[in-house]
């Protein structure tokens, strides 16, 4: 199963009912996620923020394979923050490790959006993967 943890709690999600828009920035990408086609990637929890930028074609860093142990996918969630529900502890735990923690910060790997609303999601600096490797 992609980026689910067997050893922690997971947050309850809900498919979204309708389509909605996440755009990443400074990187201006946005995307419109359709609930009947959501990306399934193999990082992140489905349907999650890390899912939907792989699938936008926005790197970013996530070490554990997504599955909620590390904080590299650390985002800053800029608007639409009540649409993934709240984190859960193993994700506030995680994020404690993380540079420039904020009232906003979320794993991407565990953020879900319930399409309620737009999101505007900030990728950080150092969380951007900028090297591309060939394999």
């Amino acid at each position: 199963m992609a980026g689910i943890n067997p050893f922690i709690q997971q947050p309850e999600t809900r498919r979204p009912a309708r389509a909605y828009r996440v755009r990443f920035v400074p990187m201006d990408v946005e995307i419109e996620v359709r609930p009947e086609a959501l990306p399934d990637g193999r990082d992140g929890l489905p349907g999650s923020l890390l899912q939907i930028a792989a699938e936008a074609g926005v790197d970013i860093d996530h070490a554990c394979g997504g599955v909620c142990a590390c904080s590299t996918c650390h985002v800053l969630v800029r608007e639409g923050e009540r649409s993934p529900p709240e984190a859960l502890e193993a994700e506030d735990d995680m994020l404690e490790n993380a540079p420039g923690l904020t009232l906003h910060s979320r794993l991407a790997c565990q953020a879900v959006p319930d399409g309620s609303c737009d999101l505007v999601v900030e990728v950080p600096g150092w969380n951007r993967n900028l090297v591309k490797e060939g394999h």
